[in-house]
């Protein structure tokens, strides 16, 4: 809607508000509130100044104290009110900072594999499988753990695959020791270098 026929448009529809006042319970004549204001010609429409406009803070209200800042606290110690201040908001502690997390590249290696089932190897390798790295285990009872053939790094967590494609466990930890479970057993397991 272009500006010039913005107050027109503003009056229609003040009138067309004001109108909505009436009632037609005396037949169809319309019958006007005794509140209703009266309706007032639209004033004629003045041209817009084609020139750049400027924004200027509004003078102080004659009389009015003059505030420096209105978010500050007025002085004297007290809220508008007169009670004093609210105290500051407690000062919390902030939490221990949590180990680096390790990087893909900081978990390839040689680990040694403890399980309630005994001890094994595995190996991470840095060579890529279609979307994961190859991996290899031996001496691996478990028969989860003895079908690992790929592993991945992801959110912080070491996914070790058997072969089919299926999550064989989950770990979590540094570059020097991950611990987690087995996938379907839920048995522990830890790795350590």
């Amino acid at each position: 809607m272009t500006k010039s026929l913005w107050p027109i448009t503003a009056v229609m529809c003040s009138a067309l508000a004001l109108g909505a006042c009436s009632s037609t319970r005396l037949g169809n004549a319309p019958v006007r509130s005794a509140n209703a204001a009266p309706i007032v010609e639209a004033p004629p429409v003045e041209a817009v100044p084609s020139g750049p406009i400027e924004a200027a803070p509004l003078p102080p209200v004659a009389g009015a104290p003059l505030a420096s800042d209105p978010m500050a606290p007025p002085a004297g110690g007290t809220d508008i009110a007169g009670l004093p201040p609210a105290p500051p908001p407690p000062t919390v502690a902030a939490p221990a900072p949590a180990a680096a997390p390790s990087s893909r590249t900081a978990m390839v290696g040689a680990w040694s594999v403890q399980t309630s089932g005994g001890s094994c190897r595995i190996q991470l390798s840095s060579s890529p499988a279609l979307d994961l790295y190859r991996a290899s285990a031996s001496g691996c009872s478990n028969q989860d753990l003895s079908k690992v053939n790929a592993w991945d790094y992801r959110d912080g967590e070491v996914y070790l695959y058997q072969t089919g494609g299926a999550v064989a466990a989950r770990l979590r930890g540094s570059s020097a020791s991950l611990s987690g479970v087995l996938t379907k057993s839920g048995a522990p397991l830890s790795l350590s270098r």
